[in-house]
């Protein structure tokens, strides 16, 4: 009933109306507004609650004096910056693959963007059951000769292959985000330049990083904007790799809500996550600052 109301109303409206852009814009404003800006303003009032009746930063205090707080931060900094500059080199490399097919490519991109349909937990769960004492690597390795008996990999003395379990996890199950968008970006640039190119003797390096590389800008900002907030968001696959060997801030947010049940320390360590992401995105936008001529 609803949607035939809206139907009505828009032929109403005159289509070379000054109007009908922000008639057709309202309905997702209002979703937004509905459920989006009104849950942030109550995460935001309890992030600032003091308790009583006024608004204090006890709770921004209180996170950031736990002794968890530095090495949650230290691991989920550390965790972007070893996958995401992989996850760029390697949607790239894939991307550039997939435009040159003539054969097969809607395969290989079926085949490639798999791991999007998985859960975070789900990807989690299929790599513990590589690196757990009884899987597949251990396995692999004590039938090689490699070991005499199978080990725990994931334990507090192998912090260093908890991290590289938890990496490979997190490459193998997003990069394919950033490939998409880059396989966009690249079919959208005119193969005359790619001609005209190797008329004049470029090498496919050359063509590389002096077509593909500044044409594909926007395409790279996007992909690079949304992984690395994604990035900041790690949990699932943390959780079950790591579990509490290995704190980031999104399992300090759960902690806070569903084990101290502290909802002002949670909502506040939810903002906190915000103003990273914020300050990342604002640094990525400026670095890979889009020229005004390209358009792609």
């Amino acid at each position: 009933m609803s949607f035939f109301l809206v139907q009505r109303t828009i032929r109403r409206i005159p289509v070379k109306s000054k109007f009908l852009p922000y008639y057709l814009i309202a309905p997702v404003t209002l979703f937004l507004l509905c459920f989006f800006v009104y849950p942030f303003l109550l995460v935001a009032s309890q992030a600032f609650s003091s308790g009583g009746d006024g608004y204090s930063f006890d709770n921004f205090s209180e996170i950031l004096s736990y002794w968890k707080f530095p090495i949650s931060l230290k691991n989920t900094l550390l965790l972007a910056a070893a996958v995401v500059p992989v996850q760029v080199a390697l949607a790239l490399l894939m991307a550039t693959m997939v435009n040159r097919m003539e054969k097969g490519r809607d395969m290989v991109l079926y085949i490639w963007t798999i791991p999007l349909a998985i859960s975070d937990l789900a990807a989690g769960i299929i790599w513990l059951a590589i690196f757990e004492q009884s899987g597949f690597l251990n396995s692999m390795m004590h039938a090689l000769g490699v070991i005499d008996k199978p080990m725990n990999l994931l334990s507090y003395q192998n912090m260093g292959m908890v991290f590289l379990a938890i990496a490979l996890a997190e490459i193998w199950r997003a990069t394919a985000i950033m490939m998409v968008i880059l396989v966009a970006g690249i079919g959208l640039i005119p193969k005359e330049y790619y001609e005209a190119a190797e008329v004049f003797g470029a090498s496919p390096w050359k063509r590389f990083t002096k077509i593909t590389l500044p044409l594909l800008r926007p395409s790279l900002q996007t992909a690079l904007l949304l992984r690395v907030i994604l990035a900041f968001e790690i949990f699932a696959v943390v959780a079950a790799l790591g579990g509490t060997l290995f704190p980031v801030l999104m399992g300090q947010t759960y902690e806070y809500q569903f084990d101290l049940l502290n909802s002002g320390a949670a909502s506040a360590m939810a903002l906190v996550i915000l103003a990273i992401s914020i300050a990342f995105t604002i640094v990525i936008m400026r670095s890979l600052r889009v020229p005004k001529g390209i358009q792609i």
